[in-house]
């Protein structure tokens, strides 16, 4: 492997990783973004007035079934057997700001990272989508792995700031 990245062979090719002797465990991931809107837009979200209809609705089944796609989007990433995918969008404290945190589930041979990470950006874009038409400067934030559990990697959760 060049550089002890496992998506490298030691020629430096890309590749897929092999998983095939791997063990099936369970593996969770969670992953986080932030929309940044004025607060009327953040009142027309979660007032349910945008012209589109039910932005939480439609952006909760965008990220499940952008979860769900996550290797047709990501050339190395493998087709996994998702047991559970949940989409949290709330209001922040602070006024111009909508949270969206992506939890995944797998009972598997490989993490779930990058499928939470696809859930919670769809979630996020898709907000985005449904509210363009009021405000345009609207603007996606901090997509990041809050946590995962699993695999032989091991554990890890990001320290709060």
């Amino acid at each position: 492997m060049a550089h002890g990245l496992t998506h490298l062979d030691k020629t430096g090719a890309a590749h897929i990783v092999d998983i095939a002797d791997k063990g099936e465990t369970a593996r969770s991931a969670v992953a986080g973004a932030s929309l940044i809107a004025t607060p009327e837009i953040v009142d027309a979200i979660f007032g349910g007035s945008l012209k589109k209809g039910d932005a939480i609705a439609v952006a909760r089944v965008a990220g499940i079934m952008a979860a769900k796609k996550t290797s047709e989007l990501i050339p190395l990433c493998h087709p996994i057997p998702i047991t559970k995918i949940t989409i949290a969008i709330e209001r922040d404290s602070a006024p111009h700001t909508v949270t969206i945190e992506a939890r995944v589930e797998s009972l598997g041979r490989t993490g779930v990272e990058m499928e939470a990470l696809t859930a919670a950006s769809v979630t996020a874009l898709t907000l985005y989508d449904m509210a363009k038409a009021l405000d345009k400067s609207m603007t996606i934030e901090n997509l990041r792995l809050i946590k995962k559990s699993g695999g032989k990697s091991g554990d890890y959760a990001r320290e709060r700031a």
